[in-house]
């Protein structure tokens, strides 16, 4: 019986379904609330279903992590599978949910001892997709779980990413601006750039205007680590694949572009800064 190392994840992670399936990677899913209306994050409510509910609702949709119960459940289907099979599982910032606190209570949980180590990403989006995609692939050339942890860490010390969003009328409506800055932005049609800092935390990083120029000053601010290096890409979109393909293609005009992926920002994000983002992660390729 193969002992290769689990991997799982959680839904806001926005790995396209086609690795997902490719390396066989267990997706918890966090749920998304419009109102009474209830769904699994990915599993009942595709991304592009989302954003179509998000520009027609009234009302503001919320999202919730998911239970211990729920990580249980997963960690003890792997176990049953398998007793001895080591699992990774690797999830959102604890910065910006409770759901790496969820998958250790999951843990804690378990009836039986097992090899299972649960990783704060400090990320979100695909900003740590990546690593549970790199993890996946290690999985799968045997490596073990301390390899596959130190990758992952080293992973999270090297990508950089940045958030261009399109409205301010999302972070308002969440409370993360105030209405008279939202109003006043949008009418000076400021562009938000946001990142991820070292705590996990989404802020932002500059704002400005229009949105030729911040994504002038987005290749501006990747240059400035990874200028003369090979680099893969990966374009998050909010189910507008031609505004990815369409950033994809300027970027490659300042790097040299390696791996390219173009996948869906999920609801979590979403729920936050509304359609119209673009996402941008990049990260050097391995020597």
């Amino acid at each position: 019986m193969s002992h290769k190392v689990a991997i799982v994840t959680d839904s806001t992670a926005d790995i396209p379904e086609e690795l997902v399936r490719k390396y066989g990677i267990h997706v918890v899913p966090l749920r998304v609330l419009f109102g009474e209306e209830n769904y699994a994050d990915g599993v009942e409510l595709t991304s592009e279903q989302f954003y179509d509910k998000l520009r027609q609702s009234a009302v503001l949709p919320t999202t919730s992590q998911p239970s211990p119960t729920d990580f249980m459940n997963v960690y003890q289907r792997l176990l049953d599978e398998n007793p001895d099979r080591p699992i990774v599982s690797i999830h959102l910032s604890s910065g910006m949910s409770g759901t790496y606190q969820s998958a250790m209570l999951g843990k804690s949980l378990l009836e039986r001892e097992a090899d299972l180590t649960v990783i704060d990403s400090k990320s979100a989006s695909y900003g740590y997709g990546l690593m549970v995609v790199h993890a996946a692939e290690l999985a799968e050339q045997g490596k073990s779980v301390a390899e596959i942890a130190a990758a992952a860490q080293a992973m999270q010390q090297s990508r950089k990413l940045f958030f261009l969003v399109d409205t301010l009328e999302y972070l308002q409506k969440g409370g993360r601006i105030g209405k008279a800055s939202a109003i006043l932005g949008t009418l000076l049609n400021i562009k938000p750039i946001l990142s991820i800092d070292e705590e996990g935390v989404i802020y932002a990083v500059e704002k400005v205007r229009g949105h030729k120029k911040a994504m002038a000053r987005i290749i501006e601010l990747f240059q400035k680590d990874l200028a003369g290096k090979r680099v893969n890409l990966a374009v998050g979109h909010t189910a507008d694949p031609a505004s990815a393909v369409a950033c994809a293609e300027q970027l490659r005009g300042h790097f040299t572009l390696n791996e390219v992926i173009y996948t869906n920002i999920g609801a979590v994000i979403g729920s936050h800064v509304g359609p119209g983002v673009i996402a941008i992660f990049m990260w050097p390729v391995p020597e």
